[in-house]
């Protein structure tokens, strides 16, 4: 059976320095996704977001094994996180917050075989918010990157580090801000926790 590794094929995407932030250019790819607002502590929808998006990139993953005899491993939970005003986004305000929950799928996933997956997630229970779900390419471009060890509620200082990093490089903050969890925050301590902390840029004038 043929496998696939997404972080071996998108190695740059996911292995950034803790130590100090890069650019990197990240090319258009394939997501499941799901919108929302609010604080994702507390906010029910944002749970079944989750829910969701993981339901169905399992339900997909053994479909695409099944029919094309292709493996692959689900990849991580991502998030963008934005406010109608960029310039007031602050951790300290998650209320104000709307985001994309997200999971990388890879090239070979159809609207047809995400359709089929979406039908057998919902008859399984395991898809709540399957009719907000949609299969999109999504295209970053120019971002700058680095990998956070730490609390989700202490990122902070290093977001602040990261856009300050941009500005020094002669480029200007644009898009969302965008979180990619390697881990689980139910099995690992929120002191070891990694998150890849993305910032899209473009450059002054």
């Amino acid at each position: 059976m043929e496998k696939l590794d997404l972080k071996k094929i998108y190695k740059n995407l996911f292995s950034p320095s803790a130590k100090a932030p890069s650019i990197i250019e990240v090319p258009p790819l394939p997501f499941i996704m799901v919108d929302g607002h609010g604080d994702p502590n507390v906010a029910p929808e944002y749970a079944a977001a989750v829910q969701t998006l993981y339901g169905l990139a399992y339900t997909l993953k053994f479909h695409v094994r099944n029919t094309l005899g292709i493996d692959y491993g689900v990849s991580a939970l991502e998030g963008l996180w934005w406010t109608g005003d960029m310039s007031t986004f602050s951790t300290s305000r998650k209320a104000d917050w709307d985001w994309t929950m997200m999971i990388l799928q890879p090239d070979l996933v159809t609207p047809a075989l995400f359709e089929e997956a979406r039908r057998q997630a919902v008859a399984k229970g395991k898809a709540p918010l399957a009719a907000k779900a949609r299969l999109e390419t999504f295209h970053e471009g120019t971002c700058v990157q680095i990998l956070y060890f730490g609390p989700y509620a202490d990122e902070g200082p290093t977001i602040a580090s990261l856009h300050q990093y941009a500005k020094d490089q002669g480029y200007v903050l644009a898009g969302k801000h965008h979180e990619i969890y390697m881990n689980d925050p139910r099995k690992v301590a929120s002191e070891k926790m990694k998150t890849i902390i993305r910032q899209p840029v473009s450059k002054v004038g």
